[in-house]
């Protein structure tokens, strides 16, 4: 049954110059053109057809394609994320230490000093949680490191939005102006609450999977 059900979906290949395909409009994400790869795009699809030979492997393979690229991909955000938060604290860093309010630097402000503690608390958290991922994948495949997979998708951009929150805190209103790249960073990283998946169906799928995974410690020990 799971069988049939993953085979509902085929990728074919739609060339832009083809009649009946129209491109609307480029659409921004919290106001920025997402513009290094190519952007996100209204499209206009009226009775367009293109030939069976641009079909992506065979009919009924779109699932298999999506999810081959869906791994990989979702871990190589968080890789990219967590560079973020470093870049993110070190602003963060530099700014308390150079900014004075009430005769003392905002680090030796003890809610400031927290944040910078809690900030490297939360990325050295998702970088070792990325790293039994990416294990996972090379050790037992994308298919059986789905639970870390989904984990990790969860749990960095989560980690790293509280990062950079933080920086922006920090800045004030000069963190959310275009002299620092807090704001585009939030941005890019709030994206990926929804990208790829959003949270909840990875929190869906981990349940599952745990579930399952102690079904099966249960059924041993009877």
């Amino acid at each position: 049954m799971r069988e049939v059900r993953n085979r509902q979906h085929s990728m074919i290949i739609v060339p832009l110059d083809i009649p009946g395909l129209k491109l609307i409009r480029p659409l921004s994400v919290f106001g920025y053109l997402d513009q290094p790869h190519g952007g996100h795009f209204e499209i206009h699809f009226n009775e367009v057809r293109v030939p069976a030979s641009n079909l992506i492997l065979g009919e009924g393979r779109g699932f298999e394609i999506a999810q081959g690229r869906l791994g990989p991909g979702r871990i190589h955000h968080c890789m990219r994320s967590i560079g973020v938060a470093e870049s993110a604290l070190q602003i963060m860093c530099e700014r308390a230490a150079q900014r004075v309010t009430f005769g003392k630097k905002l680090y030796q402000h003890e809610v400031v000093a927290h944040w910078i503690a809690e900030s490297r608390v939360a990325i050295e958290q998702a970088r070792l949680l990325t790293l039994k991922a990416a294990s996972s994948i090379d050790t037992k495949g994308s298919a059986q490191a789905r639970k870390e997979i989904a984990m990790i998708k969860v749990v960095a951009p989560r980690a790293v939005l509280k990062v950079v929150d933080y920086a922006i805190q920090v800045c004030g209103g000069a963190g959310v102006s275009q002299d620092f790249p807090l704001a585009r960073m939030f941005a890019f990283i709030r994206t990926l609450r929804i990208a790829d998946g959003p949270d909840e169906v990875h929190l869906s799928a981990i349940a599952k999977l745990e579930l399952q995974d102690q079904a099966k410690q249960l059924t041993s020990k009877m």
